[in-house]
């Protein structure tokens, strides 16, 4: 059996330049369930999927409050997830109390990523298996990060991690241009569509998913549950009423129809072989 002797250890670089470690770490990220960020100029809304691994366990939670104007969502290892948004937390905290004033996003970021980069170049360490959306409110505007676990950061408008995130993507690559102007009801109502993307057809309900929300004038909080089940269904209903004027186009294109719905059965079937994690 063919062993890569190139993956024992975090510092051994391969002759094409790679460190499988890292790689795996990434990989740990996509095999999460899936997290979404979106922003606008004055709000930011992080949700995440909660799928339980066994029908007699409860869903681990994916949404962490760091600060009034901090929240953080995770797709990969929730433990490593928990370790990185407590140092958060004590980062903020810190910065509060030494200089009576909230911490900016950017500099918690960068702060954040120097953690997850140390972990890169230390033999007796490995990588963080987590992938974070920080959101944040400070005195220049609304910002979305995503802090990778090679240490690398980037800023978003919006943005989507974790299994199957690549159709939550799609969506909000067609959305995005809108997303600066947008509300706060039209920024809950893509991510919950978003949310539903990722679900490959399955019934999008308020018990697999959450929805938290940061705005001016409004600190960091998490929906409850009713609330968002009140949203799902308000949403379904518009997309109720614009099924029927869809349906004449659609039946102008015969040939299409069958093909569109052999999709979903063939995503689930490739996700078939992911093995649960507590990812």
């Amino acid at each position: 059996m063919f062993r890569n002797q190139y993956d024992t250890d975090v510092t051994t670089w391969s002759p094409a330049g790679r460190l499988f470690q890292v790689e795996y770490a990434m990989e740990a990220v996509k095999q999460g369930s899936a997290a979404i960020g979106l922003r606008s100029k004055t709000h930011v809304v992080l949700a995440c999927v909660n799928k339980a691994n066994s029908e007699l366990s409860s869903h681990q939670k994916k949404i962490f409050k760091v600060d009034d104007h901090i929240g953080v969502a995770i797709a990969g290892l929730t433990a490593d997830g928990r370790v990185l948004s407590r140092y958060m937390r004590s980062e903020c905290i810190n910065h509060s109390f030494n200089y009576e004033s909230p911490l900016p996003v950017g500099r918690l970021v960068v702060q954040l990523a120097d953690k997850a980069q140390v972990c890169t170049q230390r033999s007796w360490k490995r990588p963080f298996g987590v992938g974070l959306l920080v959101g944040g409110l400070d005195e220049s505007g609304a910002h979305l990060y995503y802090n990778c676990p090679s240490g690398n950061y980037f800023e978003y408008q919006a943005f989507a991690i974790g299994s199957r995130s690549q159709a939550a993507k799609t969506y909000l690559e067609r959305r995005f241009e809108n997303f600066t102007d947008s509300s706060r009801e039209d920024l809950i109502r893509d991510a919950l569509i978003a949310t539903r993307e990722t679900l490959q057809g399955e019934k999008l309900r308020s018990s697999i998913c959450t929805i938290s929300v940061l705005g001016v004038g409004e600190p960091f909080h998490i929906l409850d549950q009713e609330t968002v089940q009140k949203l799902i269904d308000t949403f379904e209903l518009v997309a109720e009423e614009e099924g029927p004027n869809a349906e004449p186009d659609a039946d102008a294109g015969e040939g299409v129809a069958p093909d569109q719905g052999d999709v979903p059965d063939q995503s689930a079937a490739a996700d078939q072989g992911v093995a649960p994690m507590d990812l």
